[in-house]
């Protein structure tokens, strides 16, 4: 990821290995899309299609009606009406997200917020159905926000890295650690109250970046579909770059130029311009995979230098 905040949003879509921008921005973009639509179909008189539009997209406490609607699992996680809402939750991600990015790669991170974001979607919708204190008001409970996957990034990040230290207004240096046992804490404190549905999905959200990490560190992913899911629809949407080719025929001595969306067969011999790039794709690919602590000396430095032209 290159570049300054605003940078890296505006371009979220244009760049490879960059999950964490894209997360940032699919939020923010359908935060903006749905706040405009309230404000004219309200101002329009027709408020009550504005919530009918957004109820579709959120979880619902109700099995029947998952059942009906089992896309919620993954749209509500994307989901935001008030202004501090997504605004904390979008800071956390990215505090949290750059630590997780640099140790585990963009693809891990992406992995991170969907699973958290699904598990704590079921955890919500079992606690609401089988706790007595839900019990008179799973009709009509809808659940949406961030929170989930943003709570499974924050535990993963202190459970990678308990004792890295963020810098706190009024408070100072700060272990993560203590950041994250503080904010699990706030969450099961609250889920007894107005905002249950939401903290009990925060408390799911949290285990699963527990539980993710420790399963990598015994070397098993379990976000592994996520990324093959994410790999499929990125190859399907991408366009491939035309390379231009030269190559010259033994057979006449001349040289031919010819224009292809596939990569050339060995034989035939590309410009340096083309090889310097496709290298740093090689990088950039093991930097999502593996992380960039995991990159050589040599690695590093052709992309430094890369980076610089």
């Amino acid at each position: 990821m290159y570049g300054g905040f605003w940078y890296n949003i505006k371009n979220a879509f244009n760049q490879k290995n960059n999950g964490l921008y894209k997360l940032l921005a699919i939020n923010i973009l359908l935060f903006v899309a749905f706040m405009v639509l309230r404000v004219f179909l309200t101002l329009g008189g027709a408020g009550d299609i504005y919530k009918s539009l957004i109820s579709f997209f959120m979880m619902p406490a109700s099995i029947p009606e998952f059942i009906g609607k089992p896309w919620t699992l993954f749209t509500y996680m994307f989901l935001h009406e008030g202004f501090l809402h997504i605004l904390f939750n979008m800071l956390f991600m990215y505090w949290f997200g750059m630590l997780v990015h640099e140790f585990l790669g963009s693809r891990k991170l992406v992995n991170l917020y969907i699973l958290g974001g699904i598990a704590g979607g079921f955890f919500y919708m079992i606690i609401y159905n089988i706790a007595p204190y839900f019990s008179d008001r799973i009709d009509g409970a809808l659940m949406l926000g961030a929170s989930a996957g943003v709570y499974a990034i924050v535990v993963a990040a202190a459970t990678l890295r308990p004792n890295t230290e963020f810098h706190l207004l009024l408070l100072g240096p700060v272990k993560i650690k203590y950041i994250a046992i503080f904010y699990v804490l706030i969450a099961f404190a609250n889920s007894a109250g107005s905002n249950a549905g939401g903290e009990l999905a925060h408390l799911g959200g949290a285990f699963l970046g527990y539980y993710y990490v420790l399963q990598l560190n015994k070397g098993k992913d379990i976000g592994i579909f996520i990324q093959a899911m994410g790999a499929f629809f990125e190859k399907l949407f991408s366009k491939k770059p035309k390379v231009k080719v030269t190559y010259r025929r033994n057979n006449e001595g001349k040289k031919q130029t010819s224009t292809a969306s596939t990569p050339p067969p060995k034989n035939q011999k590309m410009s340096s311009e083309t090889t310097t790039q496709e290298e740093i794709d090689r990088i950039l690919d093991k930097i999502a995979e593996k992380g960039y602590d995991n990159l050589s000396k040599e690695e590093k430095r052709k992309l430094f230098d890369f980076s610089n032209k």
